[in-house]
């Protein structure tokens, strides 16, 4: 038999192509291309009075200027909302560039086109727009008092406000023997991949098609969404993800405005037209997340059993809602973890401010409400003086309850239900992993030599592999090389490996045979995207079943040639023989030669398919009834509902006494993810997660003023964790197969973000004895809380 190849930790295949510096990335696209650029809104709310090009008109080089009065039909009117829902009854969308008023700093007003970047960026500068100043609304702080408004026709800066509950929270809050309440807050923040947006496009006018590549994480989406826009048949409309540099979320949205105005000028024109985002660019005009204040009501036992749980929050939606509420809904539904509330209710607000928009950033939502469960939890275990991971152990759900129905609906308005999982094994691993119940040795050794030092863990449930579908194509070619495509995109998750592994494990050829295309509408044209932590669920289930259709075919075939049952056949390292007779074989390449319509001999003493004179010398048709020539097959993949991934981390810190700077000592994780496709990229999926949770705990936030200025719109600015920030990353696996798809796979790209904050803030509030309610937490807000607290003691 030949070698597993599911489930082992080969090395990632893009690799090398990437990492000697041959990746091409938008960027590296259109030379030769006009070029474009934007005039920005400086101020955060105004109304437009007037738009005076004149003086750019003398730029040299200079192709075209556009306002919005320019933009023709459905190209000017304001973006789709993406995602409804029933209780987002004020939905706002910007226009793609802006009409009458703009609602943040950096909205769009003025595209520019020229005969190079350069020249585009002068006449952008010499273009004056005169604005009717409004004060603007800035903070979750500022809209809930409602004193101003972001949008004169949205009460309260309201867009959504919704309720879900379960049983009743507050009568069995007030029954209980203890209660506590906690005010908590995490601050706004963003993705920040190293790429930026950007958006190629060339016209055909001869046969009136446009191809369009833009660094996206949802390549067919955005192809429909250009098609109707600019009025095109979808089938004249290609779009194509090159190698993308990071998305993490903010690439999820399509169409963005330039997806739609730089394809549109390309026609307008009849020339290649490109754009590429700069850095204060993606900081002010992208997408931002995370920004919520919560309020935590909370009954309990004794011995520490959640009895009601009652969470409201405000969520920070930016000045539009063209992504819907995913984001507070997920915060709802996934704050609940691996616990069992007791009666729940939980209640959120959407609010409008004068700020850059929110799209889902890695996580999406549950690193907010992971912070808001565990910090709870550890209250709770503080109150009682009991260990913080008994108080976890005693609100399990206990893996024999599974499937566990939360009686809630999840963000893809199925039921939450969760899957599988064992959490009590996972926190034995992770207590086994990081040495809980001997840390305190630890800390009485660190303390002797004046140091201070704490530990810390968060728990997590992530909702992975959300529908409604992907699709998969698989096909073997006469040389034996094995062609799969995909409609997702990638990012860098390792796409071209994983999906390799399943077809070469299902098909039972080498794994070097199988090439792997993504999030390119010419191979795959239907597809949802690349978010939710949905890529290896939805299309590693839809390529599996494809594969799984050409071997039935090949079987078939092969069982033809060799005068032999299929069902006594098996595919090993790409060849079809007879089960216990190696002898009598058939390569898969010679198979894919037979599945031609035109009819051919198989001669067993070359190993070769001759073809035949004529078909009529053939008694059977060319094509069996009902088939289909050629050794491929596509299928598609739709879940009953999401999968249910989880995991824990647990950290020691070291606060220092007189600086009260915070370093990380240790980092662990135990991840359950199901069935493990390949564990080393799913490593590295939790190694990028872990760092970006460090930069949301201890660096990374979007600081506005008064004004609705982003005072930190660059790298100079923006606090991102270094490799010498990121501690080593110990990490264990537990697999619980789902039992929802066939391949019983859970999704792993959003868990190492996830627990960041919670685990950290945990670990910190353990080496100082302050509680922590807020983060991102820098060593100057400890050093305050330090002040603070001394002053009160």
């Amino acid at each position: 038999m030949s070698t597993r190849i599911f489930g082992e930790p080969i090395p990632r295949r893009e690799d090398p192509r990437l990492l000697s510096g041959q990746g091409r990335y938008l960027d590296d696209l259109g030379h030769g291309a006009l070029a474009a650029a934007f005039v920005r809104s400086p101020h955060a709310h105004a109304r437009i009075v007037d738009i005076d090009v004149s003086d750019a008109l003398e730029v040299e080089g200079l192709v075209a200027i556009y306002t919005h009065e320019d933009l023709p039909g459905q190209v000017g009117h304001p973006l789709p909302l993406l995602i409804p829902h029933p209780t987002l009854t004020q939905a706002r969308t910007p226009y793609p560039l802006a009409k009458d008023e703009v609602n943040h700093v950096g909205e769009a007003i003025v595209m520019v086109v020229a005969t190079d970047r350069y020249l585009a960026e002068d006449a952008c500068q010499r273009i004056r727009v005169d604005y009717d100043f409004l004060p603007p609304v800035v903070g979750i702080e500022q809209s809930r008092a409602a004193d101003l408004l972001v949008h004169d026709d949205v009460p309260d800066n309201v867009s959504a406000h919704m309720l879900q509950e379960v049983g009743d929270a507050p009568a069995a809050i007030d029954a209980a023997p203890h209660r506590l309440h906690l005010d908590l807050d995490i601050e706004r923040s963003a993705s920040m991949p190293m790429e930026g947006k950007g958006v190629y496009a060339r016209w055909d006018a001869d046969d009136r098609s446009l191809r369009v590549y833009t660094s996206t994480q949802a390549s067919t989406s955005v192809r429909a969404a250009i098609a109707a826009r600019l009025g095109l048949p979808l089938d004249r409309v290609e779009v194509v993800a090159p190698d993308v540099g990071g998305g993490f979320g903010v690439k999820i949205m399509h169409p963005w405005p330039e997806e739609v105005l730089v394809p549109w000028a390309s026609i307008t024109l009849g020339r290649e037209v490109t754009w590429a985002e700069d850095r204060r660019e993606h900081f002010v005009s992208s997408a931002h997340e995370r920004a919520q204040q919560h309020q935590v009501d909370v009954g309990f036992d004794d011995d520490g059993r959640l009895l009601g749980l009652d969470v409201t929050f405000w969520h920070d939606n930016g000045a539009y809602t063209p992504y819907g509420i995913i984001v507070p809904i997920v915060t709802s539904t996934q704050l609940l973890g691996p616990y069992k509330p007791g009666a729940y209710r939980v209640e959120f607000f959407s609010l409008y401010t004068n700020t850059v928009l929110v799209t889902p950033y890695r996580g999406a939502g549950r690193p907010q409400g992971c912070f808001v469960m565990e910090r709870t939890m550890d209250a709770i275990a503080a109150y009682l003086g009991l260990d913080r991971t008994t108080v976890r152990e005693r609100n399990f759900i206990q893996p024999e309850e599974m499937p566990y129905d939360h009686g809630l609906v999840f963000q893809d308005g199925r039921p939450l239900v969760y899957d599988s999982g064992d959490y009590p094994a996972t926190l034995e691993k992770l207590k086994k992993l990081v040495g809980w119940d001997e840390f305190e040795v630890f800390r009485e050794q660190a303390r002797a030599d004046g140091r201070r030092v704490g530990i810390g863990i968060g728990c997590y449930v992530e909702g992975t592999g959300p529908g409604p579908y992907e699709g998969g194509f698989v096909k073997v070619e006469t040389d034996g090389t094995v062609i799969v495509a995909t409609g997702l995109t990638s990012q860098g998750q390792g796409h071209q490996t994983a999906f390799a592994q399943v077809v070469a494990e299902e098909l039972g050829v080498p794994v070097d045979k199988v090439v792997v295309t993504t999030g390119d509408t010419r191979r795959f044209k239907y597809a949802v995207g690349t978010f939710a932590s949905r890529a290896a669920v939805m299309s590693g289930n839809a390529v599996a079943l494809a594969t799984r259709k050409v071997r039935e075919k090949a079987l078939r075939i092969a069982g033809d040639a060799l005068e032999a049952d299929p069902a006594d056949l098996e595919i090993v390292d790409g060849v079809v023989q007879v089960k216990g007779t190696p002898g009598a074989t058939i390569p898969l390449s010679t198979v894919a030669v037979l599945s031609n319509p035109l009819r051919y001999a198989f001669d067993e003493e070359t190993k070769r398919a001759t073809q035949f004179a004529a078909p009529a010398d053939v008694d059977k048709p060319p094509i069996e009834e009902g088939g289909e020539p050629g050794l491929e097959a596509t299928a598609y993949y739709s879940p009953p509902r999401s999968t249910f991934a989880n995991g824990m981390h647990a950290a020691i810190v070291e606060t220092d006494p007189e600086t009260a700077e915070i370093k990380i000592l240790r980092y662990c994780v135990v991840h359950d993810c199901g069935t493990l496709i390949n564990p080393r990229i799913v490593e590295g999926q939790i190694h990028g997660g872990v760092a970006q949770g460090v930069g949301g705990a201890l660096y990374e936030r979007m600081v506005y003023d008064e004004s609705g200025q982003l005072l930190n719109a660059s790298y100079m600015d923006f606090l991102m964790p270094y490799a010498t920030e990121v501690p080593n990353i110990e990490i264990d696996h537990l697999e619980t197969p789902s039992p929802l798809n066939p391949l019983g796979l859970k999704g792993a790209g959003e868990a190492g973000v996830i627990p960041g904050s919670a685990v950290l803030s945990s670990a910190i509030e353990d080496a100082e004895g302050i509680r922590i309610t807020r983060m991102p937490i820098s060593p100057s807000e400890l050093y305050h809380l330090r002040q603070k607290e001394s002053t009160t003691r």
